[in-house]
């Protein structure tokens, strides 16, 4: 791994772990490894690294998320697969923790692609909501958009839920229940 990748993966795992405000760049320095002089060789300070690496998770998110929304069977397996993918709850979102950050926030370039995932992750469930309620898989008047929003929403919010419980039931619980929610707008036929 080269010596910028070093420095981008460990500013992933520390905003994960402590936000942007928590991460200095002594410790992206002693976690990848390498000399001062290297990131600024690099980058032209924290920002730039901190937004090399959100770009990062958030395409990382977006290429996982994809996967399973792409998989096998009509349009509520694929969202039922995306809920109940193996996650690790108790760390939360790398993309959607970043929203709690005040300096992320606050500055435009660092939450760009943090607003672009979630709303990437919202229009592709959409999408996959709209064609299940074209071919029949939903009830006719299924609000896509809603629902995708719905979806979203639940899972964040069920990361937020399991921290402050110290468990993943919660999590687990929201889940299940949108779930059950979805089911019911399933037609009899699909």
């Amino acid at each position: 791994m080269t010596t910028s990748e070093r420095l981008i993966e460990s500013t992933r795992e520390l905003l994960w772990e402590r936000g942007f405000t928590g991460t200095s760049p002594k410790a992206i320095l002693q976690r990848a490894g390498v000399g001062q002089g290297s990131m600024y060789h690099h980058f032209t300070g924290k920002s730039d690294l901190a937004l090399a690496a959100i770009r990062r998770t958030a395409e990382t998110m977006r290429a996982t998320a994809e996967t399973v929304l792409s998989g096998d069977g009509g349009a509520y397996d694929r969202v039922r697969a995306y809920l109940l993918r193996e996650r690790d709850v108790l760390r939360g979102c790398p993309v959607g923790r970043l929203t709690m950050d005040p300096d992320v926030i606050a500055d435009p370039a660092l939450r760009q692609p943090v607003f672009e995932t979630l709303d990437w992750l919202r229009g592709r469930i959409a999408a996959i909501l709209r064609e299940g309620r074209d071919r029949g898989e939903f009830d006719a008047d299924l609000d896509p958009e809603g629902t995708a929003a719905t979806v979203v929403a639940t899972v964040q919010g069920g990361y937020v839920l399991a921290r402050a419980a110290g468990s993943p039931d919660p999590f687990d619980t929201a889940v299940h229940g949108v779930l059950s929610l979805l089911a019911a707008r399933t037609t009899r036929s699909a």
